[in-house]
């Protein structure tokens, strides 16, 4: 069994050291010594400080011998519930051991070998410290049974045999098995990061000596399997699990822990381990399902798990992450923060999840929570900085980008991050060198080197930036720099400085919308424009528009939503925001992670933000439906329809075939805050008490949500994007930004030049064609053009056959 002596004696050590009055006690004074002792990077508030004492006095108040305090047992049970590592706290205080530290003499040095088929090659130095020595030693994480040592040591003996050999052949990689630890309390387990990628063991499995390596591991698993009790068994899969994992098997350490869990279904670790495997490989929904089989097996465990709960918590965050359920992943680090509010890793990570579903405030909060706990965090300045940029905070911005190169020097993220900020600020110099700094770190980055041409053209060098240019094509070969290609090229011919440029002629000028006029009624005006691009750019960053209003219609058939009271005791079916994304996943399933938290990112911003004023964290589901009604996939009059079902849905009208005027109003002033803001916000503050309860049938409803200026008639204009804002115009290029025109043209009809809709929605015209007035035409596509032409022509030489003749 491990050795408890030697942690005794350890124990021992420490509460010899800090019990200064030597009654057999550590009172508050001393106790309080001794957490700041153990963690000398953490800097604790005196309010911490007496937050953990209380804890620690309630929950071990069996050991308080009155004014003395807590007992020698009462410390040692504390490290026995896992409270503390007792290695790492008596290396942090450099203690010496007193006497021999193997009291019970059984150690992995002196076992006596087994019937192993690797017995010769088992013989070990009397100071050798295994990789296994930290966790095989912890009363929560360890060994158990003798003979669970015996098979440590015979799968080292196998793990270093086929070292040896994959070394000598050169089929092994990046070979650096320091790096990656086990992803337990004392570990981080985030999404790989490109330092960590760079130092991961990447062993070659399709060759005999791996074969020949899984059939011995075979056996090893058979004697574990054969052992005299199904609690051995579990202590041999578990050890060969935490082995093969510390080594990087994380396919082999899966299928250990995997046994070890239907051994002992009930226990924490092995849902814990696998979780922990599933992720590394990348199986994010498995790895998520784990540990959620070890929060349920931890909660209802009682105190015996209550050690691990935390980075239980903080794992299914990440897990969830990386199923790009962000808003979930909050939940669970704000939980592992109020459990251990010393985890400055789950408040990092609380942060940056909140600046990724762009809650930029309550994110900064997080973040500099986590550096007022760890300082150094190189990781949780970066991010502070992308958040406080974001917020319009630049200058605070640059100096934690700085501070976390300062921290880290190769932290690609802070230097890519800061070459950006540096481009917004129009300092394209300094961006051009942050991008160069990425590429010495990271070679391959085509982003960065994409960029750096950017940056270079942006400082006027534009010989640098198409060799810049040229490099960033040798990487990759994608679409976007092939645009970029093109675009520089009309840039470097026509630079565009914008109103008030400080030399050369300005690109463009920006007009007054009274001096825009329209030929026809069919040409859309300057400010609708604007406000259906709008639209249209927040449906396609979340692809509502391809999510047909049926799908939504079936998912409120299908789950049944209980009716909640809000603050005012009105009914509602209200969800919180999670449990919201959550059916966010099922209807956009066809994205992938990254596109769907970014689809979360700007529904939460753009609307949920407008539909929880008071921040409660929960959300009317039936409004929320009614409200991306309009912009969902479908016939325009199917979508109305189905906005008028959800708002019937709602418990305010449920059992009634007609809704509540009040209710028919409020929803058409939500959609207008929400898509047309510069409106809509003020009329918000128009909704007073619901005294009206007259009802409202479908036909009304549609007058009420067609009116152009009170209700949604930009609908109208939004459905001529959806249809043709993809439509090319041959050769046609805007006169203003130089883009070829893809959507919309707008033709001014006395100078002859051509807007692409952007730049018609915002008034910009080449100064080269300054008017008193322009009067534009729109063209949906080039046959509507060539149909005026060939109008042009016939008038044209109607009226020149007299003369002619």
């Amino acid at each position: 069994m491990a050795t408890r002596g030697s942690r005794s004696e350890k124990v021992k050590r420490i509460f010899q050291n800090f019990d200064t009055n030597g009654d057999g006690g550590l009172n508050r004074e001393e106790m309080a010594a001794l957490v700041v002792a153990v963690n000398p990077r953490v800097k604790f508030s005196d309010e911490q400080i007496s937050a953990i004492l209380d804890e620690v006095f309630r929950t071990y108040g069996e050991f308080i011998d009155g004014e003395k305090g807590l007992t020698y047992d009462g410390l040692l049970r504390t490290y026995d519930d896992g409270a503390g590592d007792v290695d790492r706290d008596f290396e942090a205080l450099g203690l010496d051991l007193i006497k021999p530290d193997n009291d019970n003499g059984v150690s992995m040095a002196t076992e006596e070998a087994s019937t192993s088929s690797i017995v010769d090659e088992r013989a070990m130095e009397p100071h050798k410290k295994l990789r296994t020595a930290a966790w095989a030693a912890s009363p929560n994480h360890g060994i158990v049974f003798d003979d669970t040592w015996k098979l440590v040591d015979d799968i080292e003996i196998l793990i270093k045999r086929l070292k040896s050999k994959q070394s000598k052949e050169g089929k092994l990689k990046n070979d650096n098995s320091d790096v990656y630890s086990d992803a337990g309390w004392s570990r981080e387990l985030g999404p790989p990061s490109m330092e960590l990628s760079d130092k991961r063991v990447l062993w070659e499995e399709m060759g005999h000596d791996y074969a020949v390596f899984v059939k011995e591991l075979g056996v090893l698993r058979s004697r574990a399997d054969g052992s005299r009790s199904r609690e051995e068994a579990f202590d041999g899969h578990m050890a060969i699990g935490r082995v093969l994992y510390d080594q990087q098997f994380f396919k082999e350490a899966l299928v250990s822990f995997k046994r070890a869990c239907e051994l002992q279904p009930a226990d924490v670790r092995p849902h814990f381990r696998a979780g922990n495997s599933l992720y590394v490989l990348g199986r994010y929904p498995e790895a998520k399902e784990e540990f959620l089989l070890a929060l349920e097996a931890a909660e209802t465990g009682g105190n015996q798990w209550a050690y691990l709960l935390p980075q239980i918590h903080v794992n299914l965050g990440i897990a969830l992450e990386g199923e790009g359920m962000v808003i979930s992943a909050c939940e669970h680090y704000r939980e592992a923060a109020i459990l251990c509010p010393t985890h400055f890793r789950a408040m990092k990570l609380l942060g940056s999840a909140l600046f990724g579903v762009g809650d930029c405030k309550a994110a900064v909060k997080a973040l500099e929570e986590a550096i007022y706990i760890k300082s150094d965090y190189a990781d949780a300045h970066c991010d502070l900085a992308s958040a406080l940029h974001a917020m319009g905070d630049d200058d605070n911005a640059i100096k934690e980008f700085q501070r976390a190169v300062d921290l880290k020097p190769g932290h690609v993220d802070a230097l890519y991050n800061l070459g950006g900020l540096y481009m917004d600020m129009g300092r394209y110099q300094r961006a051009s060198e942050m991008y160069t700094r990425v590429l010495s770190v990271w070679p391959n980055h085509w982003r960065a080197q994409l960029n750096k041409a950017v940056a270079l053209l942006g400082a006027g060098e534009n010989e640098e930036a198409k060799k810049a240019l040229k490099e960033a094509l040798k990487m990759t070969n994608r679409v976007e720099l092939h645009d970029a290609t093109v675009h520089l090229k009309q840039l470097q011919k026509n630079r565009l400085k914008g109103n008030g440029g400080d030399n050369g002629e300005e690109a463009f000028i920006t007009v007054e919308p009274t001096k825009f006029k329209r030929l026809g009624e069919k040409t859309t005006l300057r400010s609708d424009l604007a406000t259906a691009l709008d639209i249209r750019g927040f449906q396609r960053i979340t692809r509502f528009n391809h999510c047909d209003v049926d799908q939504i219609k079936k998912e409120i058939s299908e789950n049944d939503i209980p009716v909640s009271y809000s603050g005012g005791g009105v009914p509602e079916k209200s969800i919180r925001k999670a449990s919201l994304e959550e059916i966010l996943c099922r209807l956009l399933s066809f994205l992938k992670p990254e596109t769907f938290v970014g689809a979360v990112k700007a529904i939460n911003q753009k609307i949920l933000s407008v539909l929880d004023e008071s921040e409660s964290g929960r959300v009317d589901v039936g409004m929320f439906f009614a409200v991306i009604a309009p912009i969902c996939g479908g016939p325009p009059d199917k979508r109305k329809r189905f906005a008028y079902e959800a708002l019937l849905w709602r418990p305010v009208n449920e059992g009634s075939n007609q809704i509540r005027k009040t209710d028919a109003q409020r929803y058409i002033k939500l959609l207008r805050a929400i898509y047309i803001p510069s409106h809509g916000t003020s009329e918000m503050l128009e909704i007073h008490g619901d005294t009206d309860t007259s009802l409202v049938s479908l036909a009304e409803f549609l007058v009420m949500f067609d009116d152009p200026d009170w209700g949604f008639g930009i609908m109208s204009t939004l459905l001529k994007l959806e249809i043709g804002d993809r439509n090319r115009h041959g050769s046609h290029v805007c006169a203003t930004c130089r883009y070829p025109i893809i959507g919309p043209r707008f033709k001014e009809m006395k100078s002859h030049f051509s807007l692409c809709g952007q730049c018609y929605s915002e008034g910009k015209v080449p100064p080269s064609y300054k008017q008193e007035a322009y009067k534009f035409k729109e063209y949906a596509n080039e046959a509507e053009a060539l149909k005026d032409k060939c109008l042009w022509f016939g008038l044209h030489s109607k009226g020149s056959s007299p003369t002619a003749a």
